[in-house]
């Protein structure tokens, strides 16, 4: 599935291809977050021929709630309902699980937990969060996982990672018997846990290297520890996963995190920053990021970056973009979700060009230093 093409000389950047039955992905590479099967505010048009990406992420949990497995069954898959025809990655919900502490428990048997929409009670298993993504029909699923809090006792966490390991077993088990619904393959990765202990990350990392998924996650990191800390595990990580499968580090992040994690052997990413932030006024520019929400840009009859491919940048002017989201226009949200989004995929295009002529390792700390700036 996974074709390793090259590796830097001064870091461990990984330039790759990632083959699925919906295309062929090249990486590194970020992938927009359609939650509910759709990116908000950007259609799938815009997405392919526009913004370039390559791959997006769609949610087991969100989806298995709304519409459900059998409006999506119906339909034939969320490719098909979505009209989307490249590769979709599903998470198994876990994060959001996760994120309900206060409405689920977790037991052997998998995850039990009260939808946030109206209280109704449901369980998760290794098994049947399977058999959801196969109808769902995602090129890429995720295993059902614990993320533990940060911060985390080295019990909770030891535990934590010892049940994400049985449901892995379980759900690996479960993959090879449930067969596709739709007439393409689909791959499963395994996702690393352990908390905030190397111990426990690299006995993780050594534990899903051992087992035969198509490729690994880094999970349970970007959950609130400082910014060092995540570099460092991340960095840990690979050290201990396999060359030959592709490393995804689940949930991260600013453009500089994505720069920082490549620099560590990361080859997906995927991230809800750019259109969450961009609805919120927030533009990831070459030289760094912008509140266009603030008063400076109120009569600032200047373009962004005139030579940057997207219409918010050399189209529309900074005070038209400053008065459209201060009044919550939905058209200024949406340019800006698409700018930030082809931001992104202009970032990752530029990291594999850079990998591939051998100069990410010189170029890459300015550029981090750069996109950190705030204009």
């Amino acid at each position: 599935m996974y074709t390793l093409k090259k590796t830097a000389s001064t870091t461990k950047a990984r330039l790759g291809e990632l083959k699925t039955a919906h295309g062929t992905i090249e990486t590194p590479i970020f992938m927009p977050v359609g939650t509910l099967g759709t990116v908000k505010g950007v259609s799938q048009d815009t997405l392919a021929d526009q913004i370039k990406a390559q791959i997006i992420l769609g949610n087991t949990y969100h989806l298995y709630l709304r519409p459900g497995c059998d409006i999506i069954k119906e339909a034939g898959g969320l490719h098909k309902f979505m009209k989307w025809d490249l590769p979709i990655l599903t998470d198994s919900g876990g994060y959001q699980i996760f994120s309900l502490s206060d409405n689920r428990e977790l037991d052997e048997e998998g995850a039990h937990f009260q939808s946030h929409i109206d209280g109704s009670r449901h369980t998760f298993t290794p098994e049947n969060v399977v058999e959801t993504q196969r109808i769902l029909g995602s090129d890429i699923m995720m295993l059902l996982d614990e993320c533990p809090p940060y911060p985390s006792s080295y019990d909770y966490a030891k535990n934590s990672m010892e049940l994400t390991h049985r449901w892995a077993k379980r759900g690996r088990k479960a993959f090879l018997e449930m067969k596709p619904l739709y007439g393409h393959e689909q791959a499963q990765f395994g996702i690393v846990q352990g908390g905030t202990y190397k111990d426990l990350r690299i006995e993780s990392s050594k534990f899903m290297a051992d087992q035969d998924f198509e490729g690994i996650a880094i999970g349970g990191l970007s959950v609130g520890e400082p910014i060092d800390m995540m570099y460092e595990f991340t960095d840990l990580n690979t050290d201990y996963l396999p060359k030959e499968k592709a490393r995804y580090l689940m949930g991260v992040g600013t453009p500089a995190n994505l720069l920082e994690g490549v620099a560590r052997g990361v080859d997906m990413f995927d991230c809800v920053m750019p259109t969450r932030n961009a609805r919120n006024g927030t533009i990831f520019t070459r030289n760094g990021r912008v509140n266009i929400r603030n008063a400076q840009w109120k009569e600032h009859h200047d373009y962004l970056d005139p030579d940057f491919p997207s219409d918010l940048c050399s189209k529309y002017t900074m005070a038209y973009i400053h008065h459209l989201i201060r009044n919550n226009e939905i058209f200024g949200m949406v340019l800006a979700s698409i700018h930030n989004l082809t931001f992104y995929l202009w970032l990752m295009e530029e990291v594999r060009k850079r990998i591939a002529d051998d100069t990410f390792g010189e170029w890459y700390p300015g550029m981090v230093e750069r996109l950190e700036n705030r204009i």
